[in-house]
């Protein structure tokens, strides 16, 4: 029966806003959390309510938030704001207010503090002295049994709340501030068996999206393989000596994970580090911040022009790889991870033609031996730029405990996970298959931390872990060509071969394989050196149909599998060669109802347009289902009612029916082709829609949903 989407004169009506003004509605993901995690979760959006112009790290702001607003309760939040309000107002030293702080603990006498606080030992007096830093006092004597109980005062300094005392001396050389006590803003303990207990109520979606919420982001607005790659910064929280690097255009984030999420990380500007700093003074024999932290992360890491110090990269090297530095003849060992962040200023696809993926890193960092150190790298241009309305409204871990928990499981060893039921490659060396297994284990603790999972579950990080992997290894080939290819690839309990492949291999394979010596493959398998774009989950390559070659020229048949984030993919490649001079076509998409779907309906429309004859008339056959919700149906009637007349001036005559099919989604033009789509028209990924945006006017610039095309010639009548 057809549907009646005659009738163009409906009215916008606003959407109902959800719940009481200020207080986003609570999903049931929400209810979920707050019911199994009492206590220690809260509403992120929390945060900027609380923060004003007081700078201080998430971590430090959500302990006290969840001190006071750590409920589902709208009276108990609104009374934990204001506590922690004024717990800020009356208690955090701001450095332009210094001297009125000094000023009051002088008057009171002694004052409560929230300041960050290092601490330096005094070799000539035989005591240690804490600075304040934005109080701006040095020296002040604190109790060595302090110092031990919080042994990262003496490196970087820790956030704290603390009591200031004020006692004048006639003598000169007295200082009058005294320490009265001293508090470190994190968590003393939690249970982690009950942890364990309140994962097991919690599916592995809704589980990825409580940590995607716990990290400040709305999940709703990432796809499953974005929602992976923000997951794996947090690896080097849960693995020792796990070495990271991200680089990716400016704005996506990179740093926020380090600087803010954890008190067990330390983030640095790339240019300010040394040798002492890093590892070791020589001259008094202090150990440096890998002795004290669990992460250090280095900011700004990019750039080739940056001067750097080779000794302290030789070093690094030996470190990352042995875990251990040398102090004269000495050897000593550490565990902090270690994370490198920066900005690219080219695109992926130049980076490869030109140079490589590592082409923006110091001339010293640009080094094979270095290189093949890294464990991971994270394609940070796949990560979208931070925008306002990505931020979380919901529920998620007080940072301070999510870190306390992944802190906890640095002990455990998940790398073995995967054995039941798979094998890495024999061409995979110990060095690859170890930084494999850090990543895979690393991503098994944060989304599988009772090591309970399936076996497709287990297959996705192992298959995350490689690429990671691959991608370090791949570069490296480019840079140094004494290293051997390496087939990434595993095997299943059956027998199957799996080979993986990059994202960017998949996108530019011409570009991909410059340089590189080719791997070989087993008998039946993709033969050495041939096209990335061959293999199933590449993007089909534009097809003589399409460029003006006879009509003859066969058109491709079978199966195409495309992965989240995927670039170059459009429907000029995907559906126009196929649909190319039909005079009919049948759509069944059950799912053209939001504005996003509709825009994917008008592009395919005007793309079948601009390919006719003008004076050719298309008739396309639309069946496709209604919002059960009146207010929802009307608006989508008037969508779809605008979509026919509009398409109606460019002759094509656009029919709307149900759809008598459920779910399925296809394609038939009478051309004799069908395509089956897994996901219908909607296969791009949701974006803020903005004029500036490339991929509002050309789809191939947009990233894909992972989804796949079933191309079958059907005989003609």
């Amino acid at each position: 029966m057809d549907l009646d989407v005659s009738n163009g004169n409906h009215t916008d009506q606003p959407v109902a806003a959800p719940g009481p003004a200020g207080s986003p509605v609570q999903s049931d993901l929400d209810r979920k959390i707050n019911r199994c995690f009492p206590g220690v979760v809260v509403r992120k959006d929390l945060v900027k309510a609380v923060k004003g112009n007081a700078i201080v790290p998430t971590y430090v702001l959500e302990y006290l938030l969840g001190q006071y607003a750590a409920s589902d309760d709208e009276a108990t939040i609104q009374a934990g704001i204001d506590a922690v309000r004024k717990i800020l107002a009356d208690h955090y030293v701001h450095r332009n207010e210094s001297q009125l702080v000094k000023s009051l603990i002088r008057e009171k006498g002694r004052h409560r503090i929230i300041d960050r606080v290092s601490v330096v030992l005094n070799e000539k007096a035989d005591v240690y002295e804490a600075s304040f830093e934005n109080l701006g006092i040095r020296g002040v004597i604190i109790d060595p049994g302090t110092v031990k109980a919080n042994e990262k005062l003496l490196v970087g300094g820790v956030w704290c709340i603390c009591d200031i005392e004020y006692s004048h001396s006639d003598d000169s050389r007295v200082m009058p501030w005294i320490l009265g006590s001293l508090k470190a803003i994190q968590m003393s303990n939690f249970d982690f068996e009950g942890y364990l207990g309140s994962r097991r109520e919690f599916t592995s979606e809704e589980w990825v999206d409580l940590l995607i919420q716990s990290i400040g982001f709305n999940p709703e607005l990432f796809g499953h393989r974005a929602k992976l790659l923000q997951l794996a910064r947090l690896i080097p929280f849960v693995e020792r000596n796990y070495n990271l690097i991200e680089l990716g255009p400016k704005g996506t984030g990179k740093s926020h994970i380090f600087s803010e999420f954890s008190p067990h990380g330390m983030l640095i500007s790339g240019g300010e580090v040394t040798v002492p700093k890093l590892f070791v003074n020589n001259s008094n024999g202090k150990i440096g911040l890998v002795g004290y932290w669990d992460v250090v992360a280095f900011d700004e890491f990019a750039g080739k022009k940056k001067r750097t110090d080779r000794a302290l990269v030789d070093i690094m090297k030996n470190y990352m790889a042995n875990r251990s530095f040398s102090r004269g003849v000495q050897t000593l060992g550490a565990e902090a991870s270690m994370v490198f962040v920066g900005n690219t200023s080219h695109t992926v696809p130049y980076m490869l033609k030109h140079s490589d993926l590592f082409d923006e890193l110091p001339e010293t960092y640009h080094d094979s031996a270095y290189l093949d150190r890294l464990h991971c790298y994270i394609p940070g241009w796949e990560v979208d730029t931070i925008r306002g309305q990505m931020f979380s409204t919901g529920y998620g871990f007080v940072v301070d405990y999510i870190a306390e928990v992944l802190r906890s499981m640095r002990n455990s060893d998940f790398s073995d996970k995967y054995r039941p039921y798979f094998t890495l490659g024999t061409d995979i060396s110990t060095r690859d298959r170890d930084a494999i297994h850090k990543t895979f284990s690393g991503l098994m603790k944060i989304v599988y931390p009772t090591g309970e999972a399936t076996q497709d579950e287990i297959e996705e990080l192992l298959q995350f872990a490689i690429e990671g992997r691959k991608r370090v290894k791949d570069q490296v080939l480019r840079i140094d060509a004494t290293f051997d290819p390496v087939d990434f690839s595993y095997t299943d309990t059956a027998g199957g071969r799996h080979p993986v492949t990059t994202l960017e291999e998949d996108e530019y394979p011409a570009h991909y394989s410059m340089g590189q010596r080719s791997t070989s493959a087993p008998a039946g398998d993709q033969a050495a050196g041939a096209p990335v774009a061959d293999r199933p989950s590449a993007a089909p390559e534009p097809t003589a149909a399409l460029v003006g070659a006879p009509a003859e020229e066969r058109l491709f048949e079978g199966q195409r599998d495309f992965v989240e984030n995927q670039r170059g993919v459009s429907f000029e490649t995907l559906l126009l060669p196929y649909l190319r001079g039909a005079t009919e076509i049948e759509l069944h998409d059950p799912y053209i109802r939001a504005s996003h779907q509709g825009r994917n309906l008008v592009e395919l429309l005007a793309l079948i347009a601009s390919a006719k004859d003008p004076a050719d008339e298309v008739t396309l056959k639309l069946f496709t289902s209604l919002e059960e919700d009146s207010h929802h149906q009307q608006k989508q009637l008037q969508m779809l009612t605008q979509i026919v007349q509009e398409a109606a001036q460019q002759g094509i005559k656009v029919k709307v029916a149900k759809d008598p099919g459920g779910h399925d989604r296809w394609i038939r033009a009478d051309t004799g082709w069908r395509i089956n789509l897994g996901r219908g028209l909607d296969i791009f990924q949701k974006s803020d829609g903005s004029w500036f945006d490339l991929g509002t006017s050309r789809q191939e610039f947009r990233q894909v949903r992972a989804f796949g095309a079933t191309y079958i010639c059907e005989p003609k009548p």
